[in-house]
């Protein structure tokens, strides 16, 4: 592993990092040290399924929680994260 890469925490490979953290906060700077950036692509594409299937603002604090504990799930433990129920699109159930 070189000073170009980091061990991904989500595929365990060694990848190419972030160029920058996603967020101004401890979380984004813990995705900039553990995530590669096709594993952080892959979250992007998930999350948007989320932000969509549920009608999130991430404007709105709880949104931005939500997607928050969405991101530990499926990035740092490894989860699966929260499942699109279809029969219930446009509700949200935290």
């Amino acid at each position: 592993m070189d000073s170009e890469t980091i061990r991904c925490r989500r595929c365990d490979k060694d990848s190419a990092p972030l160029a920058k953290a996603p967020f101004r906060n401890d979380l984004g700077d813990r995705v900039l040290r553990e995530i590669c950036s096709s594993c952080w692509q892959d979250w992007l594409q998930h999350q948007t399924l989320l932000i969509n299937h549920y009608g999130l603002d991430p404007r709105e604090k709880a949104a931005r929680n939500f997607l928050y504990e969405q991101i530990e799930q499926v990035l740092f433990d490894r989860g699966e994260g929260k499942e699109i129920d279809t029969s219930k699109e446009g509700t949200i159930e935290w």
